[in-house]
């Protein structure tokens, strides 16, 4: 067995939730917040259902300062063209939240079938945590 590259994956599944690892997650009550790394209007439009609309380029240490550090934070964008995922976790970590990113974003999320919020909702698989 190589052992780097079993690390590789372990760590992979350390930093990373793909769309159903999030649902089961919050349909469990487990700790998490999901969290919009995209702008406030692209939220506004459409979001997983109760994500907390938090703009990269907004992050900082007084922008989340009223937040809990204790749960892990998912952070995901439009999908895999779009990096605002990868610098809202960035940023995060930086001010000490325990992050993952959603594998795919908001695209992956819809093709797995899953609902959304916001102005433009889409139907699916209702999120069962009372969000």
């Amino acid at each position: 067995m190589n052992t780097d590259q079993l690390n590789h994956y372990k760590s992979k599944l350390d930093f990373e939730m793909d769309s159903y690892d999030v649902y089961e997650a919050l349909g469990n009550g487990e700790a998490i917040v999901v969290v919009d790394g995209r702008s406030a209007e692209a939220h506004a439009t459409e979001h997983i259902p109760g994500a907390l609309s938090l703009p990269h380029r907004t992050i900082s240490a007084d922008s989340t300062a009223s937040l809990d550090r204790s749960p892990t934070y998912v952070c995901y964008c439009d999908g895999i063209g779009c990096n605002a995922s990868t610098k809202t976790a960035l940023k995060l970590l930086m001010l000490g939240f325990e992050v993952r990113e959603l594998i795919g974003g908001l695209d992956w999320w819809k093709r797995d079938g899953y609902a959304t919020a916001g102005e433009n909702p889409q139907p699916g698989t209702e999120v069962a945590c009372g969000c």
